[in-house]
């Protein structure tokens, strides 16, 4: 099978945005010294707004390098341009792929299995989360689930 995609995401809003979180979380990771990282796209992101992350994750100073929009190929580029190279976090959280819609599920499976095997391979030392996808309740709803249960089978198996 041909291996997982790897790209930058477009400039969508054309102002930059996508690269210079990139680069600031490839220079948080320079500078802190976190016990959790958590990778992945908006879901991830917007964790850092909720109470929880102030009352759980903050005191283990907890990186979030979540990006709206991001799919899978998009946190593989990431991770290979930087933002793992100069930490060594106890746990590393990945999720992604519900931007992925569309895609096969052994396409977006794949993706997600190449990020864990890049975080394994970088991160040695680091216990690695995967959460389950938001998409599989989405495909649930709109398919009466036929997708979200490839997704979540695919995903469980590995």
């Amino acid at each position: 099978p041909a291996s997982p995609r790897r790209c930058r995401t477009q400039d969508v809003q054309g102002d930059g945005r996508w690269m210079s979180l990139h680069h600031r979380f490839v220079a948080d990771s320079k500078d802190k010294e976190p016990e959790v990282v958590f990778i992945g796209d908006s879901l991830v992101r917007l964790m850092h707004q909720c109470e929880i992350w102030r009352e759980f994750f903050s005191p283990l100073h907890a990186l979030n390098f979540g990006i709206g929009g991001d799919s899978t190929q998009h946190v593989l580029w990431r991770l290979e341009n930087g933002e793992l190279e100069h930490i060594r976090p106890k746990i590393v959280v990945v999720w992604v792929g519900t931007n992925n819609l569309g895609h096969a599920a052994e396409q977006v499976t794949g993706g997600i299995k190449a990020i864990v095997q890049l975080v394994n391979k970088r991160q040695p030392q680091a216990r690695v989360v995967v959460l389950g996808l938001a998409l599989q309740m989405w495909e649930m709803i709109t398919t009466g689930g036929s997708k979200g249960k490839v997704y979540g089978s695919s995903l469980y198996h590995f």
